[in-house]
């Protein structure tokens, strides 16, 4: 079971750190039901990783379909985006971290 509690101290944990933009926690529909960017980049983001993830996964276990996907980063010129796509497996959510690369130092 989810522990709401832990999951709004982690998020909050998170957003704190330098060069953070946003959090969310979004559904295997890529819906998202946790976030601390305004809705529309919150729903643009959380369907993008959804797609991303899964494309991602099926290549994984194209070279090994024992193994799964645990840890996505891209990082551009403006922004690095890191994906938990396990982040609670039980309840299919992925967690996915928006921050300027410029910030991380």
């Amino acid at each position: 079971m989810v522990d709401i509690a832990q999951v709004e101290e982690m998020v909050k944990r998170l957003s704190d750190q330098k060069g953070v933009l946003g959090v969310t926690i979004s559904n295997g529909e890529g819906v998202p039901i946790r976030s601390t960017m305004d809705p529309e980049h919150a729903t643009q983001y959380s369907a993008l990783v959804a797609r991303l993830s899964a494309q991602a996964r099926a290549f994984v276990r194209e070279l090994g379909p024992e193994d799964d996907l645990q840890f996505l980063r891209l990082r551009s010129n403006g922004k690095e985006v890191m994906i938990a796509p396990n982040f609670d497996k039980e309840h299919n959510l992925s967690l996915t971290v928006v921050q300027n690369p410029i910030s991380e130092s």
